[in-house]
């Protein structure tokens, strides 16, 4: 049996970015990530690769080389949290002992969450961004005209704002190519509006007009049939957000709708990893049923005090997104140092920001900025030099050039 004092659970954004923080500010902590990966990917960049002006092979890169140094690694697959004897139990069957667990593995992609996906997904003019930008961009690049469907789950989704972006990065192509004329786009979302935060909702919706989308709220996809290229929808009310999707509350369907394509690109169902959802330090019951619970201020389980969540597997009402990271993970850090001392996880610092980059054009983007509530929340770092609910080609050039710095540079460092 492994032991370790502060074992950590995912090795992407947030636990390299708690790991990084934690040997910067004690470097004789025994600190250990489980992670299988050999290959990490920036994924925020995807849907700039999804629209042929990123390059893929620049998202990747070794995950051994950002393992931060004096943390041991564990390479292989987190099996079950056994929470209640301080252990994580490895695929392997192997133990991994600890006295405190900072529970950060991301969220899965469950491609069997609609009928039909599995099987299309990569093939019929059926993309994901999520799954493979580059093909993507292969069916944008021969784009002739049609119909470009693009939509998202009623279930949360890493970076909720990802299938605005490529929605208006494809119609921005087809007008710089004379595409538009004889090309239909259209967004089906389970949501009920383009976004909830109403200050950056204005100007989406003036984006939305400008390119003229043709929206259909309330609609979830449950069925796709790739050689026909036909989808179908539940029509149900969902009282969501453009960004923050929740789960099916049980409202009723009060039709169903079929939608012809020649293109169709999807956020595909999501959830927190199995083994997070079948432990007990999970939500058992609710909209957040298998989501790790946490308190979302000081981000600590309320049934296990040594065990933290942050990221995407934790039960938060705000969106998933890698700019969550940066404010959630000095509050675990500091609560995990507190207790070390003897002291409480007294640090209630964590207030929901979250923040989507929302590529409005090649060129042109809005930072969208926000709190819990859905409350406009600005990072003095940005704000104080631009209104960030404004397209601005310096947002383009934040996106494109300055958060992959920020990214690799400094959150995965410990330094931002």
């Amino acid at each position: 049996m492994k032991n370790h004092q502060i074992v950590i659970i995912g090795g992407g954004t947030a636990g390299i970015t708690v790991a990084a923080q934690l040997m910067r500010k004690k470097k004789d902590l025994d600190v250990a990530i489980i992670e299988p990966s050999e290959k990490y990917y920036y994924q925020p960049a995807w849907t700039l690769v999804g629209a042929g002006t990123y390059d893929m092979k620049k998202t990747e890169r070794d995950e051994a080389g950002l393992i931060p140094p004096g943390v041991t690694r564990i390479k292989e697959y987190a099996g079950d949290i056994d929470a209640d004897n301080n252990k994580v139990v490895l695929r392997s069957g192997e133990e991994v002992q600890y006295e405190f667990l900072v529970v950060a593995p991301g969220i899965q992609v469950d491609l069997d969450g609609i009928e039909g996906l599995q099987e299309t997904m990569g093939k019929n003019n059926v993309c994901s961004n999520y799954v493979d930008p580059e093909y993507t961009w292969d069916i944008l690049k021969n784009w002739k005209g049609g119909t470009a469907l693009f939509t998202q789950p009623a279930t949360p989704i890493k970076c909720g704002g990802a299938p605005m972006k490529i929605i208006f990065l494809a119609a921005h192509y087809m007008r710089k190519h004379n595409l538009h004329k004889n090309s239909d786009i259209i967004f089906a979302s389970p949501g009920s509006v383009i976004f909830r935060v109403k200050e950056f909702a204005i100007t989406l919706e003036k984006v939305v007009e400008c390119y003229d989308i043709d929206t259909r709220f309330h609609h979830k996809l449950v069925k796709i049939d790739g050689e026909k290229k036909v989808a179908t929808y539940e029509v149900v009310k969902y009282d969501n957000t453009g960004c923050m999707v929740l789960t099916n509350t049980g409202e009723p369907v009060t039709s169903v709708e079929e939608l012809e394509f020649d293109m169709l690109h999807l956020a595909p169902p999501q959830s927190a990893p199995d083994f997070v959802k079948r432990s007990k330090i999970a939500h058992q019951d609710g909209a957040s049923k298998g989501w790790a619970n946490v308190d979302i201020h000081s981000l600590q389980n309320p049934n296990y005090e040594n065990v933290f969540a942050l990221g995407d597997s934790a039960a938060l009402p705000t969106a998933k997104t890698g700019a969550v990271v940066r404010k959630q993970a000095p509050v675990v850090v500091d609560n995990i140092l507190n207790m070390l001392e003897g002291r409480h996880a007294h640090n209630l610092g964590y207030t929901g920001y979250s923040s989507c980059p929302l590529v409005n054009a090649y060129g042109r983007m809005v930072l969208a900025e926000f709190g819990y509530e859905n409350k406009r929340m600005s990072d003095p770092m940005i704000s104080t030099f631009v209104d960030t609910t404004k397209e601005k080609w310096s947002m383009w050039m934040l996106k494109k050039y300055g958060l992959p710095f920020m990214y690799w540079d400094l959150m995965l460092k410990g330094k931002a």
